[in-house]
């Protein structure tokens, strides 16, 4: 009779133990973490009735090609990037590598001011070497737009032999152009908009494979050497999209810290200011297992996926790298040691957020970006108005995680300790303020960086624009923990609030 008493006992106190850990704490393997499983439909019926993360999340969806039809969570994450090789001076194989892709004709893009550096020149020598044909083209805009982006499109597709290897020698300008030109010269007679993220363009799937592609970066910051992302400010709507597909991640990656010497101090700062969120925005974004609607067929999976395990490995890592050597990097132009660390944790942030994806501080910025009215930074040679893509990221980050603290006091807490902030005694709900805090600290001892959205010539009045530039960014918006529903007003009002928090600190 004891036992009988005792072995119903400990099942219930089992039971009740794994639908804590279930619905409170919701688990990140990708096996036993599947709310929607039929094996867990009695945990999912609980935890709608307990209000926990099936009640937060239930409403939330992505951006997605048409297409997917179920309103089931999604059960699983995938993890795609780059092959990569790390290391001083392995620029010198990327000849090698190349002929042993068998190229034949290789189309080498590049921006004016990398093309008379070391970096250009260094590859241009291996291709020779390996008696690699090639062309360049060095007309890529910094901060790309569609009409510069067209214009290298239409360079490759004029050329009188067919290019069939590509290989960018730059920043993430350069590299996220190489990847549009590989994709419209295999899709010749896509129209341009046909590829372009939802809902400023179709956001149709990549089913062919691309011509290979090699990135070789020359800042620390985009990580796109690693993704298969690629952005540009969309003209018509003064605001950046881009394109984002598994498909256009290239080749190789040749991560030469060689390459990153020749940048000036705010390069430097703006550069590592991206891989600083590209880490604490993927690291903070809802969890994978909490998007829906469930992708009806597997090849409709977005790179975008939320938060999980193998990305949580390489952000956080990014994180604690980036705030400890980007002011070395930024401060000091000979501390080697500094610059070859932000290499490392820029491939690793682009690990991380090229599966996980980022969300308001890029949400916010690309209308931030596209807007700009007469705004030049510091150390760019560009003939236009500028403001790089880390200072619009970084303006309103802020902001942004004190308002998205609630979502996960946890993880947030473990950023602010990152950042020096003693949270010992910090309640959770105070914990977003001393995470912004630290930011703050953190943007002001960088120097060079202004400090709110009127530093970069923006006022109160500019704001409905701006909140009008997000909404479109559904792609990274749907990752936002915290946020209201889509398309509502309550949405409109966060936009507006976070960007009016924004405006000076």
């Amino acid at each position: 009779m004891s036992i009988a008493r005792v072995l119903p006992s400990l099942r219930t106190r089992a039971a009740s133990l794994l639908n804590t850990i279930q619905f409170t704490h919701p688990p990140n393997c990708p096996c036993h973490g599947v709310p929607n499983h039929p094996h867990h439909k009695q945990h999912n019926e609980m935890a709608s009735l307990l209000g926990g993360v099936a009640g937060k999340f239930g409403g939330r969806r992505f951006a997605s090609p048409a297409g997917l039809h179920t309103g089931e969570r999604e059960y699983a994450f995938e993890m795609a990037a780059s092959s990569i090789r790390f290391g001083p001076g392995c620029t010198r194989e990327v000849g090698m590598d190349l002929a042993n892709l068998g190229a034949q004709n290789v189309l080498v893009l590049t921006d004016p001011n990398i093309a008379e550096l070391p970096p250009m020149l260094t590859a241009i020598e291996a291709l020779e070497a390996s008696n690699i044909n090639y062309t360049i083209f060095k007309d890529v805009h910094v901060e790309p737009k569609d009409t510069s982006v067209k214009a290298a499109i239409a360079f490759a597709k004029n050329s009188p032999k067919p290019f069939d290897a590509f290989l960018a020698v730059g920043g993430g300008s350069v590299m996220d152009t190489a990847k549009i030109v590989n994709l419209y010269t295999t899709y010749p007679d896509a129209d341009f908009l046909d590829f372009v993220n939802a809902p400023l363009g179709k956001g149709l799937p990549i089913t062919k494979k691309l011509a290979p592609l090699i990135c070789i970066p020359t800042t620390s910051g985009t990580g796109s050497e690693t993704t298969g992302t690629a952005i540009f400010d969309l003209t018509t709507a003064k605001a950046k999209t881009g394109i984002a597909h598994r498909a256009l991640k290239p080749t190789l990656g040749i991560c030469d810290p060689l390459n990153t010497r020749t940048m000036p101090p705010q390069v430097h700062a703006s550069s590592g200011l991206d891989v600083l969120f590209h880490a604490l925005e993927s690291y903070t974004a809802i969890p994978y297992n909490t998007r829906t609607p469930r992708p009806a067929n597997p090849v409709l999976r977005p790179a975008y996926q939320g938060a999980n395990p193998i990305s949580d490995v390489f952000s956080l890592q990014a994180l604690k790298m980036t705030v400890k050597y980007l002011p070395r990097a930024v401060r000091d132009p000979d501390d080697y040691e500094a610059q070859e660390k932000m290499l490392l944790g820029a491939t690793l942030a682009g690990v991380g957020f090229g599966n996980a994806g980022v969300h308001l501080c890029h949400g916010m910025s690309y209308p931030i970006s596209g807007n700009n009215k007469s705004y030049r930074h510091a150390d760019y040679s560009v003939p236009n108005p500028l403001i790089p893509h880390g200072v619009s990221v970084a303006v309103t980050a802020p902001a942004v995680f004190a308002f998205t603290a609630a979502s996960n006091p946890d993880r947030h807490r473990e950023a602010a300790e990152i950042f020096g902030i003693d949270t010992t005694n910090v309640p959770d709900e105070a914990v977003g303020e001393k995470l912004g805090e630290g930011i703050k600290k953190f943007l002001g001892e960088l120097g060079g960086q202004p400090m709110g959205l009127k530093g970069l010539g923006y006022t109160r009045g500019d704001v409905e624009r701006l909140v009008e530039g997000t909404l479109p960014q559904r792609r990274v918006l749907m990752l936002a923990p915290g946020m209201k529903e889509p398309g509502t007003e309550r949405e409109r009002e966060d936009l507006a609030g976070l960007l009016e928090r924004s405006l000076e600190y």
